[in-house]
């Protein structure tokens, strides 16, 4: 009598300053489950760490299977951190330090777990299971209250992620695009694509637009309504004309564009993908970025490189956590 053959379960778990999201992903990258719950960082870090564990146990509930299914666990997480050490040493939005997260949740469920960085972990769900599936090399931009992303190359079994030698790679967000009148970043620095080319920064530029406008824009009602003008509300008035708005989105793609650009020069990947939250600017925003990057690349990986939108949503970090859960099994067996 031969036994039917099971399939392989992962769980993977993105860790957020607000919510932690978890599902488990079967071996093709579909997730059979996804749930969310909050974060509380306040609590502190050994609670943030028993409620990574409760939030696993509850995404393979929600999928309806037992522990016994599950091959892997990977978890991403943001923050400062020793990705071979499996700890964040410290994070901006989390009052935790020197948190031993991949030792934790490997010791509570005895099984090989993965710890990455949270947009590293995005960029990989995508380039397994999304807009990436079938490359062999790709770069992840997203695009939210700052600039995340990840790069993916070729690999023996499927893409490696590049984590830097420091665990600090692929901050695509801090590439230096001006340095004459740069302007400050969240980061502490200065002239990074994310003070030019994020939701936030988006929304700050049109602001300081506004001042100088003269009340011709639309986007001075918003302000007069007293609602906190976001990039939404600017490429809603570019959309339909607003000349203010429409300068602050070419700008905008320009910038992004130029991000794009050094990494197609120092990398040369397969694709560029556009993920988060501005992407909802729609088709009209991403044709502006690739006109930009084929006057501004080499004319060949300006003609070869495909630039698109990301497909997995907020889902991607927890299907690229477990992808990175996956490539430990895999490779153990590619070993025996």
């Amino acid at each position: 009598m031969t036994t039917a053959k099971v399939d392989p379960l992962y769980v993977g778990l993105d860790v957020g300053g607000t919510n932690m999201k978890a599902g488990v992903v079967d071996d093709s990258g579909t997730p059979l489950s996804g749930v969310s719950l909050p974060t509380e960082a306040h609590r502190g870090q050994d609670f943030g760490l028993g409620r990574m564990c409760e939030t696993i146990r509850e995404a393979v509930a929600a999928a309806g299977v037992g522990m016994e299914r599950i091959s892997a666990i990977g978890v991403a997480t943001p923050g400062s951190m020793d990705i071979p050490a499996g700890m964040i040493l410290k994070s901006v939005n989390m009052p935790w330090v020197n948190v031993p997260v991949r030792r934790h949740v490997q010791e509570t469920f005895g099984l090989p777990t993965a710890f990455q960085n949270d947009a590293n972990a995005a960029a990989y769900g995508e380039f397994w299971a999304g807009a990436g599936r079938g490359a062999r090399s790709m770069v992840l931009f997203t695009l939210g209250t700052g600039v995340g992303g990840g790069i993916i190359v070729a690999g023996d079994d499927g893409g490696l992620v590049i984590e830097g030698e420091h665990s600090h790679g692929g901050e695509i967000g801090h590439i230096k695009i001006e340095m004459t009148r740069p302007r400050s970043c969240g980061c502490g620095g200065s002239g990074c694509l994310e003070a030019y080319a994020s939701a936030t920064a988006v929304a700050k530029r049109a602001r300081e637009a506004l001042a100088e406008d003269g009340g011709r824009s639309a986007l001075h009602g918003v302000l007069r309504s007293g609602n906190e003008l976001t990039s939404r509300h600017v490429f809603d008035a570019a959309a339909v004309g607003d000349e203010l708005a429409g300068r602050i989105v070419e700008e905008t793609a320009l910038y992004l564009a130029v991000g794009a650009t050094s990494l197609m020069h120092v990398i040369d990947p397969d694709l560029i993908v556009f993920g988060g939250g501005m992407i909802a600017a729609g088709d009209g925003f991403l044709d502006r970025i690739r006109g930009h990057v084929r006057r501004l690349a080499f004319p060949v990986p300006a003609e070869r490189t495909r630039i698109v939108y990301a497909r997995l949503g907020g889902d991607a970090g927890f299907i690229g956590a477990a992808a990175c859960g996956r490539r430990l099994v895999r490779e153990k067996i590619s070993r025996l």
